[in-house]
């Protein structure tokens, strides 16, 4: 019976075997191509060329499309993730910079930096459905968990737009502090974080109300480090609601945020001007882009510490995980 039970459990564990690795896809935006990692070696596996200046990077909820936007090209750039071969191209508008996925997979959402617009594209008849008309210097977008609210951030106008998924409209303007840059919703879309670039904050924008309102700023100081410096652009959320990271641009660091309170509890160390972040689909890591040193930073995210970084292509930019 002993026997049997030990050769039943030796199976097991031969068949299960160890945790698959995910692909983890790099932008750099400055040598026009796209670094490919491996997720439990961290060695570089692939580098394929992605256009001029790519920079905003997505892919699809089945992982099988890659979309990257070639922001000098004007145009979203489509590619196959396993053999990294362009399958086609989607309008995008003027100088597309960042988008996001509808959570079904379409339409994207795209940021036109140069037209004030969001461009709305589907993915599969790779038509254009909508432009909407948003502030000056549009840049972060963000879909709710829900699907029913796009946000868009403006740089110059200094605001978070909510536009009304199904008639594009815009229905709420929260004003934030100077260049926005990213939106992040809390997985319960009961909150949503919008990083501030030069106004160096990160503000906290209740949804739970009957109008989006600011509930809380979050501030930064790292000693030894100038104010100016302190420049919050990505932000990521855990699933579970407990903490949110926040990249700081030249400061060079990685904020970590209870997100209980709404506190930094640390700064990490990372790369020269860390810009975007992205977590691995267990959220075991987060890698984050280091434009100036030309490398991403890997930080174990139970630990809260720094394990290592890699080099890639020249001036990083965006990062995105291939699905389980």
């Amino acid at each position: 019976m002993l026997r049997s039970a030990v050769a039943l459990l030796s199976a097991v564990l031969m068949f299960a075997g160890p945790a698959e690795a995910n692909k983890v896809f790099v932008t750099n935006e400055r040598s026009n191509n796209v670094t490919v990692l491996d997720s439990q070696s961290w060695e570089v596996i692939a580098t394929f060329p992605a256009g001029n200046r790519p920079r905003g990077i997505t892919i699809s909820p089945d992982g099988k499309e890659l979309y990257v936007c070639a922001s000098d090209d004007d145009t979203v750039r489509v590619f196959d993730p396993e053999t990294y071969k362009e399958l086609h191209t989607l309008p995008s508008g003027p100088d597309p910079e960042l988008f996001a996925l509808d959570p079904s997979g379409n339409p994207l959402y795209v940021a036109n930096e140069d037209d004030n617009l969001v461009t709305v594209v589907d993915v599969k008849t790779r038509q254009v459905l909508a432009e909407i008309p948003v502030g000056v210097e549009p840049e972060g977008v963000a879909v709710s968990p829900d699907a029913k609210t796009i946000i868009n951030t403006s740089e110059t106008t200094n605001m978070a737009h909510f536009i009304n998924a199904s008639t594009y409209e815009i229905v709420h303007n929260v004003r934030v502090d100077q260049r926005p840059r990213y939106a992040e919703f809390t997985a319960d879309g009961k909150k949503l974080y919008v990083s501030s670039e030069i106004g160096g904050t990160v503000s906290v924008i209740d949804l739970t109300a009957s109008e989006p309102a600011i509930a809380k700023k979050i501030g930064f100081a790292v000693p030894g480090i100038l104010p100016e410096w302190l420049q919050p652009v990505g932000v990521k959320a855990t699933k579970d609601g407990s903490r949110v990271f926040v990249a700081l641009g030249p400061a060079n660091r990685v904020a970590v945020i209870d997100a209980a309170k709404d506190e930094v509890l640390d700064y990490l160390l990372v790369g020269q001007r860390v810009w975007q972040m992205a977590f691995t689909p267990d959220e075991e890591f987060l890698i984050t882009t280091n434009g100036n040193s030309n490398d991403v930073s890997v930080i174990d995210v139970k630990e809260e510490t720094v394990i290592r970084s890699v080099q890639v292509g020249e001036q990083p930019w965006g990062v995105v995980v291939a699905p389980n």
